[in-house]
């Protein structure tokens, strides 16, 4: 079975220390779920360390229920962490959440996702333009989030620094 990888790179004014303690945050992935998902996270170890888990509760298409859950697999701060899905809507995900410092004092936060859909060939066929797109808008909301959040706390945190 062939995997499908999905990428998503966003450039954040703020170090990989600052953008990697968002993400250790208890809340964190409860404001990353967007809004218009159906999806509650419904047990949470509260933690990116290995071993941890998350279990996420919510619908397919808004009627199928769907329990997700994920484990984490790799940590190592302040570069990246990953989750893999141990049950779920999918047949496998593996997904790594990388914070690349760059020479101007940014970070890019890049999300991979290798994952292979239900169904081999016809779950392919029929659900790959359907996942790719919630893929994209949720990665879109999820950068969007956490570039705010960071950028913002970022900002109220470095006046301080420079003073004496």
């Amino acid at each position: 079975m062939i995997s499908i990888q999905f990428c998503k790179e966003t450039e954040i004014q703020a170090s990989s220390e600052e953008v990697f303690a968002f993400h250790e945050c208890p809340d964190a992935l409860t404001q990353l779920i967007p809004p218009w998902e159906n999806v509650r996270v419904v047990e949470s170890s509260g933690s990116l360390h290995v071993g941890s888990r998350v279990v996420l509760a919510g619908k397919v298409l808004g009627v199928i229920p769907v329990r997700w859950v994920a484990e984490h697999v790799e940590y190592d701060p302040p570069n990246c962490f990953a989750d893999i899905q141990s049950s779920g809507p999918f047949r496998s995900w593996y997904h790594r959440h990388l914070m690349i410092s760059t020479e101007r004092g940014t970070t890019i936060l890049r999300d991979e996702v290798d994952y292979q859909l239900p169904m081999a060939w016809l779950g392919r066929y029929l659900g790959n333009w359907l996942v790719k797109r919630k893929l994209q808008a949720m990665f879109e909301y999820r950068h969007q989030v956490t570039k705010q959040f960071v950028e913002a706390k970022h900002l109220l945190v470095e006046p301080s620094r420079n003073r004496h």
